[in-house]
């Protein structure tokens, strides 16, 4: 090899290595950012909106949107629910607001018609266009009602009898212009699936939605178990769909404007967990590439705006998480090459490097985790076992996320992929073969090779006692898990429709998305 071949591997080698640092970097600060939520959390815990603030109040008039999109198997369940609110029927008005292609539009037909005989203020409200998708809906809806202020709740939700009685006080202050539920979860403990999705978004509300109330920074709408005051709807610019997380996009701007938003980690909407992993990769995929597109949007202006800067900058951190996954999936491809260049440099400098760096990044994450359980839950300490499988998930989510991110971008479309939900509450039950499922064949198929390609860097790093097995074990799980179960369950919901089909020939699927 000649020296010019030398230079030239040394500089493909540190630049190698420089970027895997890079990227390191980068994932360590977000990671450090997950520490200091747990210390607003912490901080600022006399602030907490976590008890109930029940008053007597003259009851205001209040309109439940439910904007629905082909979902036969939950909209009665909904309905059912929502007629069950604790609130003077002659001030609450029901909207249904059904975009629906197949037979869910006869089935809330019928629901709606049951109400109304009851007596019931409630509207079927149907559209033939999907113009604006959910935000669409929800707009065309609020041109119709009479409420002051304005419900929401997605199609997989059960909302409990009491949840406007546990809300509606909060509104007597003034400048409050939206008060959020936490989610629960009817079907949990359904699969190791279910069992991660719930870990991941108790984090979610308890210690980001927790700290970021608490501590008075810009905290977001879920879409879905929350009731807004109209006015701030309004003032704010309304629902706009030039994003398709109009949750978010709406958030922002009515805090810039100066509403207050409250968050009620005691007060718990049941809904239902998507049980199929392509499911909930269609569900990450939209918040990913909603919550850029809407930092594309809305981070100058917060930037912009006359702030303190804690505010801005956690807001900027909230606006710009998605671009972790990128970060990731770089990483992981750049691990096993910089792992081979690693070992000639001896282990002591990956252990004095790469390891503190690594467990900033992982340890804040099991702490965040570990400490959302502890806040919410009586059986926490069986939770904990769950927390592996949780850093191994979020690491398998980069690819499908990553895409999200690069399509926020680049695509100017915005399509609104929804997240399909079949009814299951147990185990017990059944959800292969029905309508709305979904398929991700060349992205699974990309995911376990790569679960392939970190297992081959397992063995590598056995061979080489290198202290980096335990996170190499994450990579490989996390790929694996995703893209097998994608497969698996595609193959066997695709063979129980099949013979479904087969033994009565005039069922018809309907779309999933």
């Amino acid at each position: 090899m000649t020296q010019i071949d030398f230079l030239a591997t040394d500089l493909l080698e540190s630049l190698l290595i420089s970027t895997y640092f890079f990227l390191l970097t980068c994932l360590s600060i977000y990671g450090i950012h997950r520490c200091y939520l747990v210390y607003l959390y912490i901080k600022y815990k006399r602030f907490a909106s976590d008890n109930d603030l029940v008053e007597s109040y003259p009851a205001p008039r209040v309109t439940v949107q439910l904007p629905i999109y082909n979902e036969m198997y939950v909209v009665e369940r909904l309905i059912n629910a929502v007629a069950r609110l604790d609130h003077p029927h002659d001030r609450l008005e029901i909207q249904v607001l059904d975009d629906s292609t197949d037979e869910t539009k006869h089935i809330a037909q019928r629901v709606v018609s049951r109400f109304v005989n009851q007596g019931l203020d409630i509207h079927y409200i149907h559209r033939s266009n999907r113009i604006g998708f959910k935000a669409g809906a929800l707009a065309e809806g609020l041109r119709m009602a009479n409420g002051e202020f304005v419900a929401i709740f997605d199609a997989d939700f059960i909302p409990p009898s009491d949840f406007l009685i546990r809300t509606l006080s909060f509104f007597n202050d003034l400048k409050v212009g939206m008060v959020q539920a936490r989610w629960g979860y009817i079907n949990e403990k359904c699969s190791l699936l279910t069992r991660v999705q719930a870990i991941l978004l108790d984090a979610h509300f308890i210690l980001e939605h927790g700290s970021r109330n608490r501590a008075g920074c810009f905290f977001n709408f879920n879409g879905t178990a929350g009731i807004w005051r109209r006015k701030a709807i309004e003032s704010a610019g309304g629902w706009q769909h030039d994003t398709i997380t109009e949750d978010l996009d709406l958030s922002y701007r009515a805090q810039l404007i100066g509403w207050k938003f409250v968050f009620l980690p005691n007060v718990v909407a049941p809904s239902e967990l998507p049980v199929e992993m392509n499911a909930f990769k269609v569900q990450q995929h939209r918040w990913a590439k909603g919550s850029i597109q809407t930092c594309l949007k809305i981070l100058p202006a917060v930037i912009k705006a006359d702030l303190p800067v804690r505010v801005k900058l956690e807001a900027f951190f909230h606006l710009t998480a998605n671009f972790n996954h990128p970060l990731m999936l770089a990483l992981a491809l750049l691990m096993v090459p910089a792992l081979f260049v690693r070992v000639a440099m001896g282990w002591h400098t990956l252990l004095f490097v790469d390891l503190p760096l690594f467990f900033i990044a992982t340890l804040s994450v099991t702490n965040f985790y570990a400490l959302s359980q502890i806040a919410s839950r009586r059986n926490w300490t069986s939770q904990l076992r769950y927390i592996p499988a949780v850093m191994a998930v979020g690491v398998g989510l980069s690819v499908t996320n990553t895409l999200a991110v690069v399509e926020a971008i680049f695509d100017r479309k915005k399509y609104f992929f929804r997240t399909p939900k079949y009814g299951v509450s147990n185990f017990s039950e059944d959800w292969l073969g029905k309508s709305y499922c979904q398929t991700t064949t060349v992205q699974s198929i990309f995911e376990i090779l790569l679960g392939l390609y970190f297992t081959g860097a397992i063995l590598f790093s056995v061979s080489t006692k290198i202290l980096a097995l335990p996170f190499l074990c994450l990579f490989q799980f996390g790929f694996l898990y995703l893209g097998c179960l994608s497969l698996i369950q595609q193959y066997q919901s695709s063979n129980v429709g099949l013979q479904s089909s087969t033994a009565s020939p005039s069922r018809a699927k309907s779309s999933g998305v």
